[in-house]
This record gives C-alpha cells, structure tokens and sequence, in this order.
C-alpha cells in the first residue's frame, strides 16, 4: 500500500517521533545528545517553529512541534541531515542513520497538547533511563526539566504550558509535576502514537460504541484527534492541494515561475545557476526557492537540481526568499 503523504498544517500541533534504521541507536553519548539539540535549536529559529516537549532515547527521539509557515519538513531536514552527517564523522560509520520516514501526527490541540507533553516527557522512566521521577526532574535529555526549572533551554516554550496549569510559575510547576507523576499509573499510550481510526475515533471502546451505532467516524493515521477534527485537517489539507492542482492547470510549472521572477526583478534567467551574491541575483534564486516549495509544491531535491546546489542550500534560499517575499509583498501565486 503507498504511504501518504504528511499533512501539515501551519500553526498545528504535531508530535514528530524519529527513529534510527533497523532500530540501532542515533545517541551514543552526551556529545551526541548536544550536538541534536544545538540542531534543534538553530533549526526552530530559522524555520519559525516552536517546541513545547522533547525527549532523547537511545533510539530514538520524540518532539512535540507547533509549526509555522514554512512545512515542518524544512525543520527536520535541517536538524537530521547535518546530524547524520556529524555523527557518522565522530564514530567513524558509513551509511544511512536514520528511517527513511520520520514519523508525523497532527494533534488535536485542546485535547491531546498536555497527554502528548506527559507522554513524552515521561518516555525516559518507561524506558528505565530514569527510575523514577525524582530522578526524572533533573534528567537534562528531555523537556521535563525545564518545564520545572531545573534547566534552562531558551528555545524550548515554556510559558505556553505552564499556563494551562496555573498564573503563577512556581504553583505551576508544582501542578505540571503531580500531573506527569499521574500518568506513570496509565502505563503506555499506544494511542498517542499509531492506530489511525482507532485512534482519531477515540479508542476501542470509542470505535466500538460508533459501531454499535451504526455511526462511523473518519480516521487517517497521520491525524490525532476526534472525527470532526479529522474532517476539517483532512478538507484544509484538500484545499491546498485543489490551490496547487489549480495553479499547475494555469500553466504554472517551474520554468513559468523562473521567468516571471526574473523578469520582475530584471535578471538573465542564464545567470541563476551562476554563483554571486548580487542583491536581484540572490532575491531571485530565494524567491523561485520559496514559491516553488509553498505554492507549487516542489521539492528541495527538485530545486536543488535546477540550480545545481545542494539541499541545504535550498533550505536557506527558501528562508531568504520568504524573507524578501513578506518585505516586499510579492503577489505572484496569490
């Protein structure tokens, strides 16, 4: 059966789990771990996303991701691909590290936001890193303590959550603790990480009350949340393709969009796989970049090939490009 592909929707909750190849571990040691989070950090700034929750693993690592407007793929290309590569340097290994597909759900945010934070903030004790939360609390390899206050990570949104528990910091925290120390007794919760409808419709007992109804509810493994929720991700991500499909029916493919861009800002289409840092030059390649990513759907692997340069220097085109876009309110493609 194909895979589908992600949705993402900008400004939706989604928990990111990505996993080493054939299960092998990604962390082999602190300096490991420290090099990710650097990554992370970086990669959260220029992609405009921001990060509520975190955990590290031997094997694999969980991130609980609002994103922006730039697809939450540019955030975890950045982070993975110079990662792999750093990693592969240190323990001196060829290869692939990780899956070839990290694994994405879109979250229903008013009900799954604090049971995704306590799941994944209390993997480290379910995997027996941590005996329990008082050794937990200091753990420096995932979110939790910094929730707390026992360690600082100014990328990671604190305030956001601690918000929902109560006005005042220290009362907060105490709340946030006793809240995850609740979830030790609900053992694992296979439903916050696969089961498509089971999942989207609530649970088994969920499904089978539906069924018993004659009353079904759609579901998509790639969304966490109830089946109105389903509908409306599912219709939104719908839209956007309709918007593409519309746009390629009008003739636009990435040679129209080439010469629209350099005819708007006077520059020799010949000149774009040049290398240079003129001004209309760069804003060219930038803005090509980004709308041929956001509106017409292209890949960086795609650009990339067009312009004779690598991925990641796509990834920073695409920022330069939105950049310049927003200052300057480009209209094409809108």
């Amino acid at each position: 059966m194909p895979r589908h592909k992600r949705i993402d929707v900008p400004g939706a909750i989604h928990h990111v789990i990505v996993r080493g190849l054939n299960r092998q571990d990604i962390f082999l040691d602190d300096l490991d771990r420290a090099d990710f989070l650097r990554r992370l950090e970086t990669a959260l700034s220029e992609v405009g996303c921001r990060c509520y929750a975190w955990a590290l693993l031997s094997n694999h690592c969980h991130l609980l991701l609002r994103s922006g407007e730039r697809p939450l793929s540019d955030l975890m290309r950045k982070i993975l691909t110079g990662y792999a590569i750093s990693f592969n340097h240190r323990h001196k290994r060829h290869g692939y590290l990780f899956q070839n597909r990290y694994k994405s759900i879109l979250c229903q945010e008013e009900t799954y936001l604090l049971e995704l934070v306590r799941y994944i903030h209390l993997n480290p004790v379910r995997a027996g890193i941590t005996r329990d939360m008082d050794a937990l609390d200091p753990y420096p390899w995932s979110g939790h303590a910094v929730l707390l206050g026992r360690k600082k990570r100014s990328w990671q949104d604190r305030d956001e959550i601690l918000l929902r528990f109560s006005g005042k910091k220290r009362e907060a925290a105490r709340r946030y603790r006793q809240f995850v120390e609740d979830g030790i007794a609900t053992g694992r919760r296979e439903e916050l990480t696969g089961g498509g409808l089971r999942r989207s419709a609530g649970g088994w007992e969920a499904m089978r009350n539906l069924q018993r109804a004659a009353e079904y509810s759609r579901g998509d493994e790639r969304i966490l949340g109830d089946g109105n929720f389903v509908d409306a991700v599912l219709r939104a991500a719908e839209e956007s393709l309709t918007q593409r499909e519309e746009l390629h029916r009008q003739g636009w493919d990435l040679q129209r969009l080439v010469s629209e861009v350099c005819g708007m800002l006077s520059v020799d289409p010949g000149d774009l796989r040049k290398k240079g840092r003129a001004n209309n030059l760069s804003h060219a390649k930038g803005l090509i970049c980004y709308l041929g990513h956001s509106r017409l759907g292209l890949t960086g692997r795609e650009l990339a090939r067009y312009f004779h340069i690598s991925q990641p220097s796509v990834s920073q085109a695409i920022q330069r490009g939105e950049q310049f876009a927003k200052k300057n309110t480009v209209k094409l493609l809108n």
